[in-house]
């Protein structure tokens, strides 16, 4: 394997510092671009102690605490280092936070991808955009990545949008790219206030989890196929530009089934349902075959074992041993 020199922005995150962690692993040279931000979604004491835990399972000290809105810095790092691929995970977290904040948001994953793009574009051989499977609105279960686009909310067209940016700039004759479309990732070291974490969180807690839309089917992904699924995206040549990167579990995962999990795994809880939140799309699994058979991609954890395995960390998490 060509040991390369890899940009990753938003390395310090839930995903970024388990992609972070394989590629040091597989003996690439990985700097980091992070701001440490928590956008106010989740107590700066949880994001503290995230970004401890996160970046002690790393090894790297090329660790630049900086902005991507600021063109200039992220010029200057770029420049300096030379990466041969960038990896640009680093982005406002979800839709909730996107509603809250859209004017931050959009200076983020629009306007900071733009600067990377820009200080990239005569430097870098391959840049790996991470988006979502949100890009694709309401879709069945099964949708690969041939399917029309048609995001719903602000989150997934600025996600969508970022994926229009990066081809075009590719269509310029700048770099090669690759696109991810990853979904519903979970598992240790992940932050509060997303729905897996707060099933498992709200079980924990006593609470009665509240589910919107019960059929709603959700393609649960273990944090670390989501990473190695990046990892050969960034460091294979791709016969493709877009790849589904998702466990696709042989039997769907309804939002009931995923709450319902949490409480057998935690032993109390009850659950309420309600209607589906209509600022999310309906979904279902997807269809991986193209990342199987070109990438060589093996998700390998199960939905039972990753929960188990989220469900240990938290146990054993000097944080939420002080707050459940």
């Amino acid at each position: 394997m060509e040991i390369m020199k890899i940009l990753v922005t938003g390395g310090l995150g839930f995903i970024g510092h388990e992609l972070v962690s394989i590629l040091e692993q597989q003996g690439h040279s990985v700097t980091i671009i992070d701001s440490t931000t928590n956008y106010n979604f989740i107590p700066k004491d949880e994001l503290d102690a995230l970004v401890k835990e996160r970046q002690s399972r790393i090894t790297t000290k090329n660790i630049k605490l900086g902005d991507i809105r600021n063109k200039e810095y992220i010029t200057t790092v770029i420049d300096s280092i030379k990466p041969n691929v960038v990896i640009h995970l680093a982005s406002f977290p979800r839709q909730k936070v996107v509603l809250e904040n859209p004017g931050m948001a959009s200076e983020v994953m629009s306007t900071g991808l733009i600067n990377l793009l820009e200080s990239s574009r005569d430097v870098i051989d391959k840049f790996v955009y991470i988006s979502s499977s949100m890009v694709y609105g309401d879709f069945k279960d099964g949708v690969d990545e041939k399917a029309e686009c048609n995001p719903i909310g602000q989150y997934a067209i600025m996600k969508l949008m970022g994926e229009q940016l990066v081809k075009d700039y590719n269509r310029q004759g700048h770099f090669d790219y690759t696109i991810i479309r990853p979904s519903a990732v979970y598992g240790p070291r992940d932050v509060e206030d997303r729905v897996l974490s707060k099933f498992m969180l709200g079980a924990m807690r006593y609470e009665t989890l509240q589910i919107k839309g019960p059929t709603e089917i959700l393609d649960f992904t273990h944090v670390t196929d989501t990473a190695q699924g990046i990892a050969l995206a960034a460091t294979k040549a791709c016969k493709y530009d877009i790849y589904n990167i998702t466990r696709c579990e042989s039997k769907p995962i309804t939002l009931e089934k995923a709450a319902l999990a949490c409480i057998d795994l935690v032993g109390q809880g009850s659950v309420e349902l309600l209607d589906r939140d209509l600022n999310f799309p309906s979904r279902g699994r997807l269809n991986i075959t193209r990342a199987i058979r070109d990438l060589g991609y093996n998700p390998t954890v199960n939905f039972s074992t990753g929960l188990q395995d989220y469900h240990d960390w938290i146990k054993n998490s000097e944080y939420w041993n002080d707050k459940l």
